[in-house]
């Protein structure tokens, strides 16, 4: 009956932020939410949800926006092609794009049409599609991740990587505290037999996982220490952010900017990890009369 009441409550987005978390947590969890006192990742994932506000971070979530910061910070060569950013469904311009092409929504996770072949595209069906992905914003559709309150639903069009088809497209996942990248999380034939694995730094396998298989054994990549390098200086002015990466082919390419990952409800088996990477994140501190963080670290 529990587990009931609270499933129906977080379906009630509009109540106070700091109700709303307690209740996603609990529901997910089954533990108890301290904002006052967080000590696991997940835990201090929420807090950062609810205190952590600075506006650049509604850029550095934005798929299309933060591509100036990764140019400004890194260098335009990490950064796949992009054919076109749309504010409505009726200007992506189907004729202009390649054979080949992938479009996203840029304003959250999920809003992704993956086209392999563009004669086979029912064009009705992907407006219908990017039209209900403008409708949405991810800030009420996830779990109140403040960084997505305010970023414009719009449309980004790229290159399609031929190496996803393949299984070789393999996406490295950095989580970052202070700057400092502590382990790596891999996604592993996303479109096949799915795992996720996780690694230190040093590429010695972790022996913890989320809800997918991991027993797969993933070779080092040759750009290992170059990813690092650009986790660093991606992620050196923020509490906690994964950094996604994809390497293929010796070409590094920038994925995303994660600063709730897993919506802080995704729990580690076991579970002392949990513990075990909040102790690598020091959250940054109110000061007094102070009500959010609007401040880098």
């Amino acid at each position: 009956m529990y587990k009931l009441i609270l499933g129906l409550l977080k379906k009630l987005k509009f109540l106070p932020q700091k109700t709303y978390v307690r209740i996603l947590y609990r529901y997910y969890t089954k533990k108890k939410l301290s904002l006052e006192n967080p000590q696991e990742l997940n835990e201090k994932i929420q807090w950062l949800k609810v205190f952590y506000r600075p506006t650049i971070l509604n850029q550095l979530v934005d798929k299309y926006a933060v591509r100036q910061y990764v140019i400004d910070t890194i260098g335009e060569q990490y950064l796949n092609k992009c054919y076109g950013v749309y504010d409505r469904v009726g200007d992506v311009d189907f004729d202009a794009l390649p054979n080949q092409f992938v479009l996203k929504g840029v304003h959250g996770s999920g809003f992704n049409l993956i086209v392999k072949d563009k004669s086979k595209l029912n064009k009705l069906a992907a407006r219908l599609k990017m039209r209900k992905w403008l409708f949405h914003n991810f800030y009420y559709k996830a779990g109140l991740e403040w960084a997505y309150k305010d970023v414009k639903p719009r449309i980004i069009a790229e290159e399609y990587l031929e190496e996803i088809d393949s299984g070789e497209l393999h996406d490295y996942k950095f989580f970052c505290f202070n700057g400092e990248p502590k382990f790596i999380h891999i996604d592993v034939d996303r479109f096949g037999n799915h795992q996720r694995l996780f690694y230190d730094l040093e590429w010695n396998k972790l022996p913890y996982k989320h809800y997918l298989p991991n027993d797969a054994i993933l070779e080092k990549p040759d750009t290992l220490d170059h990813m690092l390098e650009i986790s660093k200086k991606l992620s050196k002015d923020f509490p906690l952010v994964r950094v996604d990466l994809y390497s293929t082919k010796g070409k590094i390419l920038f994925g995303e900017m994660t600063f709730y990952p897993g919506n802080g409800i995704l729990e580690f088996h076991p579970d002392d990890f949990n513990k075990t990477a909040g102790d690598y994140l020091t959250l940054p501190k109110l000061k007094e009369g102070q009500k959010y963080i609007t401040s880098q670290t």
